[in-house]
């Protein structure tokens, strides 16, 4: 593919104006990061912290931050390149021209297990093994990978694809254009049990779990039933793998967590909120909007809206790495005060 007719459809793309280098319009084979691109592809430099790159990347295409020095240097090695407001999202843009996920044709394979009562919507694919019971409710475009599992009444909005080997338990609603990942389990059971004296009894889960519009589920990641009530994910929102949701959460819009994120019953999330890898939030807690909790936080309470929270527990972001400063010379404070201690009386 041309250089300027991936520049032209970047653009249309991205909707924002790109400048582009003249006079040189290369072939494109493929995109590669920056580091292992070799000639024919296209890369692209995030940042200050790429920067360097620009001088030994084999690549002969690069995506650019509006820099003029490193538009210069690109001029001057001879690379295509154009340059955006947002390097990675036009770099993401471009792989979408050269890479299509898998999709599978509409149809039913022979080995599924199919309801009567199923409603399907026009242009549904249902994979091999896959098993949808009865009242379910597919919509249009719906796509079943291999071996998944609908429990009765759910509801899977339009275009709406459940890959391999998850699991939609009754009682959940998914909305349009989500993307349920492989080995996810949606709408199993809360951990729900009441302490009595002969021990634990079970509290039965008869509760919700909606998934709105556009939401991504990462691999292996749990999203759990109440006893009553919804527990819900947010429009726009991504959680990647190995994440668990517990019964009642409210989970906001446009909310991101990293892998193996955790949260107790009845939390809270606001809008846009990031939460790092191995984050850990207490019960009840209340996370407002626009917040960030730094990779393995341990929230214990609420945060308030666009707060940068970070450590065991959790602490302002600025308050810990002060306290990590400390904590670094505590080993020579200790000293000091043991030379003190020797001249008191």
């Amino acid at each position: 593919m041309k250089f300027s007719t991936i520049a032209d459809k970047i653009q249309i793309a991205v909707a924002s104006s790109l400048t582009v280098n003249p006079g040189y319009d290369p072939d494109i084979a493929g995109v590669a990061a920056v580091d292992q691109a070799a000639a024919g592809a296209l890369s692209y430099i995030e940042g200050d912290k790429f920067a360097a790159f620009v001088a030994t990347t084999q690549a002969t295409a690069l995506i650019l931050p509006q820099n003029p020095v490193l538009q210069a240097q690109a001029t001057e090695r001879g690379l295509a390149w154009l340059s955006a407001a947002d390097p990675r999202l036009a770099f993401a843009r471009a792989i979408a021209l050269f890479y299509t996920p898998y999709q599978p044709a509409p149809g039913v394979h022979p080995t599924a297990v199919i309801d009567p009562s199923v409603i399907c919507g026009a242009e549904v694919a249902i994979g091999a093994n896959a098993v949808i019971q009865a009242g379910v409710h597919l919509g249009d475009g719906v796509c079943i990978h291999p071996n998944v599992v609908v429990y009765p009444e759910a509801r899977v909005g339009d275009r709406t694809v459940l890959h391999a080997n998850c699991v939609i338990h009754e009682r959940v609603q998914i909305g349009t254009d989500c993307t349920i990942h492989s080995g996810a389990v949606i709408g199993a059971e809360g951990f729900g049990f009441v302490p009595t004296a002969a021990g634990w009894e079970k509290m039965d889960q008869s509760g919700y779990v909606v998934i709105e519009d556009g939401v991504r589920v990462g691999s292996n990641t749990t999203i759990d039933r109440p006893a009553v009530g919804t527990t819900r994910v947010g429009r726009g929102t991504k959680l990647d793998n190995l994440v668990h949701i517990a019964h009642g959460c409210q989970v906001g819009a446009g909310v991101a967590m990293a892998a193996q994120v955790g949260m107790a019953g009845g939390v809270t999330i606001g809008d846009r909120v990031i939460l790092a890898g191995q984050v850990g939030i207490a019960n009840q807690a209340t996370i407002g909007d626009g917040a960030i909790a730094t990779a393995k936080a341990g929230i214990h309470g609420d945060v308030a809206p666009g707060e940068i929270v970070t450590g065991v527990p959790a602490l302002p972001h600025r308050v810990f790495l002060k306290a990590s400063a400390v904590y670094r010379r505590l080993p020579e404070m200790y000293k000091t005060l043991q030379r003190l201690q020797k001249h008191l009386p």
